[in-house]
């Protein structure tokens, strides 16, 4: 039986951080392979799509590199036509999520990165080379391998939530909130831990009022963070609450949410708002590890070493939002992309690959 063959490099996910990755590797000459993900249905309802969740956003305002203005043009140069035709057309109101990611992956695939549309199923991280398991095909080996996965928002499953996702809700504040259509207007932010608090407070700067909408009568927050919530006049609490429906239409998108009590002596009501936060929390992709790395009490993939990208097995690094539930930005997730392909690059070349 003939040898299986070894690739130096396997990078698994296809976010800013998996992209980042491929590209410093590749023009490193460690010719790396990358394992985007499948587009399967089921990964569309759990937004684990290639591309990560950026590709899930409308427009990108705080990536650094595309100020607004009409980018038609560089798009129809830089990517190949069979791509761009599955691309809604350019609005000219600066980058979007999706035009972003596609200019990563193309970045990445002009210095040689190979692509693979398919999940990976399973690991085995217990001896080198490492073992990876697509979900289509053989199990592949490697020398080393970064993992960029990212996390999911969570959300709360309702028809009309997802009928408005990009157009007037969603999971990240500082993502889009300072979006031309949430200035000065009443926003909703579904929650009661920090990240909700800090979600809502975030928001003031731009909205006229925020309605934060806890299910329980007191705020999950840690104490500081709840009296800020309390204290903030901009901010109304809804306790003993739950978002119902959003409420809205095609041409305006979101224009109001249904809130329902969760006690039998409160009272339902309806809000006109322009936008709905969902601020419950995320959940990091790393399922398919199965024990095979340190992961937080979160589930988050724990960086052993300060200021690097290593995990609990040497020549494994990870890099973006499956060990990063702080900042969780398209830009924080690509440094730590360039971070790793350094780490694998220098440990490759210190045991002689």
């Amino acid at each position: 039986m003939a040898t299986p063959s070894v690739e130096k490099l396997i990078i698994i996910g296809s976010g800013p951080a998996g992209w980042s990755a491929a590209t410093y590797a590749a023009r490193a000459q460690l010719q790396p392979l990358v394992y985007e993900g499948a587009i399967t249905e089921k990964n569309r309802m759990s937004g684990t799509l290639p591309l990560g969740q950026l590709a899930l956003t409308s427009e990108v305002e705080n990536y650094a590199g595309f100020p607004h203005g009409d980018l038609g043009a560089f798009l129809d140069s830089a990517l190949p036509a069979a791509r761009r035709q599955m691309m809604a057309p350019h609005a000219g109101e600066g980058v979007t999520g999706p035009e972003l990611m596609e200019l990563m992956r193309q970045q990445a695939v002009n210095f040689g990165t190979r692509v693979v549309t398919d999940d990976i199923l399973s690991v085995d991280f217990s001896k080198r080379p490492f073992m990876v398991q697509p979900a289509d095909g053989p199990a592949v080996h490697a020398q080393c391998v970064i993992v960029a996965t990212g996390a999911s928002a969570n959300w709360l499953g309702l028809p009309s939530e997802e009928r408005f996702k990009n157009r007037g809700v969603s999971a990240c504040a500082v993502c889009d909130g300072a979006l031309p259509r949430f200035r000065n207007r009443e926003l909703v932010v579904v929650g009661g831990g920090d990240s909700a608090v800090e979600e809502a407070t975030y928001l003031t700067k731009f909205a006229s009022t925020v309605h934060l909408v806890h299910r329980r009568d007191a705020l999950r927050a840690s104490k500081i963070m709840a009296q800020r919530a309390h204290d903030d006049p901009k901010i109304k609490i809804h306790f003993n609450t739950a978002l119902a429906e959003v409420l809205g239409d095609d041409g305006h998108g979101v224009t109001g949410v249904r809130l329902e009590s969760t006690t039998e002596q409160g009272k339902d009501e309806t809000i006109d708002v322009a936008g709905v936060f969902l601020a419950i929390g995320h959940t990091p992709n790393t399922s398919f590890l199965a024990g095979q790395l340190e992961l937080t009490p979160k589930k988050y993939i724990v960086w052993k070493k300060h200021f690097r990208t290593d995990t609990s097995v040497e020549g494994v690094f990870a890099a973006g939002d499956v060990a990063d539930d702080y900042y969780r930005q398209a830009i924080s997730a690509a440094g730590t992309g360039c971070m790793s392909a350094l780490d694998a690059e220098r440990w490759l070349a210190g045991h002689g690959v």
